[in-house]
């Protein structure tokens, strides 16, 4: 039997830290490292979760439409927490930074 305590650490980021190379610094751009989503995956079997969409891609592909997805998630982000919003050094603005948004 499942207790509410592991439920509420199932999904969680807690334990995922800079210094143990599962995000990125802010000033790298913030997100999760290939380390940190492995790390996540392997303790939430079933989990879909995947790095930024950094680079180049062609226009509705499956990458550009994550990219998509994502700015638009983090735009709603930048109207919930406006201290971040205009702070360039914050986590969200960085993260929105490096997936080109």
């Amino acid at each position: 039997m499942i207790t509410m305590a592991e439920k509420k650490k199932k999904g969680s980021m807690k334990g995922y830290t800079v210094k143990s190379g599962d995000k990125r610094p802010t000033k790298k751009g913030a997100g999760m490292t290939k380390k940190g989503v492995a790390k996540y995956r392997k303790e939430n079997p079933g989990s879909k979760l995947q790095t930024a969409v950094t680079g180049k891609v062609k226009k509705g592909s499956k990458a550009a439409k994550r990219r998509k997805s994502f700015c638009a998630r983090s735009a709603g982000q930048m109207k919930k927490f406006p201290k971040a919003a205009k702070n360039p050094n914050s986590r969200l603005r960085q993260a929105r930074k490096r997936w080109k948004c």
